[in-house]
């Protein structure tokens, strides 16, 4: 088992005398750094770093430790841009399902066999299709059917969420899309997965569509959700090849494969607290 840790976060302008400042601090409480992680972005003149530090080596609680650089923060010109997380806090996870079960089957066997650390506190379905291997699993399953009314299903979902307070909400092959205010209110927690055709083929049968143009490459995108459809900041892509042998059949279980290990890689990631989103863009250490 890994050892627990204190994870920190943080952005800033960039200037002279952050990686100073920080060690500083860290070190003058007895901190223990076991990893650390840097970069400026020369677009934007921002710096990011992601350093992880031995929780028995800080004389105080993770409430304490926020309070206090809370202080170094501020002198470095960052209000909010930053976190501190406990990893000996569990990840809670809630993800939303449609039909398609690849990716949840992918994510619940990867949690039973330890791979992925993740306490999957739900799965909410707007079929019910997925219920049976979610409840093998000891999950609970939602069903919220989509009938004509959306805004009440959306609701309801959102209490169903929200009463987990979860980490992430993963949009594993989710097919609706979430309302603005959703959005927002799971800003840097909602993360989907879909495959990379977008933009050139939308629309139904996107498979049989590239299938037709002859693609070579078949990949996937896993990004946060945003009200701008589709194009929230990215957190992992990844790609697979086809060629000319390959059916519409082929191409989708490539599809879906690929799909599979990018969602994974993305959630894995996010739950350590890997990745920092900075604008439209991220920065995954």
């Amino acid at each position: 088992m890994q050892e627990r840790q204190y994870v920190i976060t943080f952005g800033c302008p960039d200037r002279r005398g952050i990686v100073s400042r920080i060690s500083s601090f860290l070190a003058e409480i007895g901190g223990w750094i076991v990893e650390a992680a840097y970069h400026t972005d020369p677009d934007t003149g921002w710096f990011f770093t992601r350093q992880a530090v031995k929780a028995d080596s800080v004389p105080f609680d993770v409430d304490e430790l926020r309070a206090r650089f809370a202080g170094v923060a501020r002198s470095l010109g960052s209000e909010t841009d930053w976190r501190i997380d406990d990893t000996g806090e569990r990840r809670r996870v809630v993800i939303l399902v449609t039909k398609e079960g690849h990716c949840l089957y992918d994510l619940l066997g990867r949690v039973a066999s330890g791979e992925l650390d993740a306490d999957v506190r739900a799965v909410i379905g707007n079929h019910d299709v997925l219920a049976d291997i979610t409840r093998a699993h000891g999950i609970p399953f939602h069903h919220i059917p989509f009938d004509d009314d959306s805004t009440a299903a959306f609701s309801e979902i959102a209490k169903l969420v929200d009463e987990h307070d979860p980490h992430a909400v993963v949009l594993a092959r989710f097919m609706r899309i979430l309302p603005p205010e959703l959005c927002e209110a799971w800003a840097g927690r909602a993360i989907n997965i879909h495959h990379s055709f977008l933009p050139s083929f939308v629309g139904a049968r996107p498979y049989h569509q590239a299938y037709a143009r002859g693609v070579k490459l078949v990949g996937a995108t896993c990004h946060y959700v945003t009200a701008d459809l589709d194009a929230g900041p990215i957190i992992e892509q990844d790609v697979i090849r086809v060629d000319h042998r390959d059916t519409v059949e082929d191409m989708v279980r490539k599809g879906r494969d690929i799909e599979k290990i990018t969602l994974a890689r993305g959630l894995r990631w996010h739950l350590e607290s890997r990745v920092l989103v900075h604008g439209n863009r991220t920065v995954v250490f």
